[in-house]
């Protein structure tokens, strides 16, 4: 049993195999960007990857590493950790593993946001926006609905889904009126894709996840007495729907902002909590290693989207649906047993 470390009025209890999974879901990220930088139709040694983003490689190696490369790794390994921390946060609030914001309706608002602006000719910025927007909207909606004297997790699993459902059918109706451009490409964008990403994909998702991982971190150890029951996190003092509310704020901003960066990449959200989980051993969810499960899985279902299936490139959230259709099935099972 390890001794509490006490930091001024704080003090928190050190989990050695948290720690090291951590660091080595670190170093995997570090891994899988060096070789998704160094690697492809023109290889690009990793000594000369520091000196390209430096500015003082050749020319070729600072536009292949700094243009085209590292913006859409940076930018994965942010969205993945923004899905990772958003479903940790989510699974947490409900108790349930499928209590992510891809069944419960954040990710599906996103995407009918997104598809709306992308079938009305929206720019790149405006599509992004549409995303945010759907996805708050779509959060509004759900805690609106689920409230009763307070929000329970499984209300807000049920009536997420709902709202999940009738999200795709109006993203279907918007493909179906759409002319054959547009839905073409509100299609590709729904398929979820790091293609074709820069720094200013990247950027906005840094600066989010910089903001709102404190957020979390403060509200971490109140959703884990809450995980206990709503009673008990009462009885030693914790502001349930306060604590609820700043979460639920926090995975709604994460999912929202990963979505409108890649498009809705799915069951990333909510396979990483769960590995993070097995991984770390332990009773609850945690959100730290689930943000770096979340950047290792992306980053590397993108690789393996890019290199693997090569000529031909897949979409990320092909993967990573594929993927996570498998996980969701294995699990299922395991409960059933």
């Amino acid at each position: 049993m390890t001794t509490p470390v006490r930091v001024g009025p704080y003090s928190m209890r050190p989990a050695p195999r948290a720690l090291v999974v951590s660091l080595a879901l670190v170093a995997a990220s570090v891994a899988l960007a060096l070789v998704a930088i160094s690697t492809g139709e023109f290889t690009v040694p990793v000594a000369d990857i520091v000196t390209a983003l430096f500015g003082q490689g050749t020319p070729v190696a600072e536009l292949i590493v700094s243009q085209l490369r590292a913006p859409r790794v940076v930018t994965g390994l942010a969205v993945g950790a923004a899905f990772g921390l958003s479903g940790a946060i989510f699974q947490s609030l409900t108790r349930n593993p499928l209590g992510s914001p891809d069944f419960i309706g954040f990710t599906a608002g996103a995407a009918t946001g997104g598809v709306l602006a992308v079938v009305m000719g929206g720019t790149a910025v405006q599509i992004a926006a549409g995303s945010m927007f759907g996805c708050v909207i779509s959060a509004v909606l759900v805690y609106a609905l689920a409230f009763r004297r307070g929000v329970q997790g499984y209300r807000l699993v049920l009536v997420g889904i709902g709202v999940n459902a009738v999200l795709l059918a109006a993203d279907n109706y918007l493909l179906t009126k759409a002319n054959i451009n547009d839905a073409a490409n509100a299609g590709a964008w729904l398929n979820g894709s790091l293609s074709g990403r820069g720094w200013d994909h990247a950027l906005p998702v840094a600066i989010a996840l910089a903001v709102l991982v404190p957020v979390c971190c403060a509200v971490s150890r109140p959703l884990r007495m809450m995980e206990m029951g709503d009673d008990a996190a009462r009885a030693v003092g914790i502001r349930v729907e306060p604590v609820r509310a700043a979460a639920i704020v926090a995975g709604v901003l994460l999912c929202g902002v990963a979505t409108a960066a890649a498009g809705p990449v799915m069951f990333v959200a909510m396979a990483a909590p769960q590995l993070a989980r097995r991984l770390t051993r332990s009773p609850g969810v945690t959100l730290i290693a689930s943000a770096l499960t979340g950047a290792v899985l992306l980053t590397a279902a993108d690789l393996a989207a890019q290199r693997l299936l090569a000529p031909t490139q897949l979409p990320v959230g092909v993967l990573t649906a594929a993927i996570g259709g498998t996980y969701l099935a294995l699990l299922l099972r395991k409960d059933r047993r």
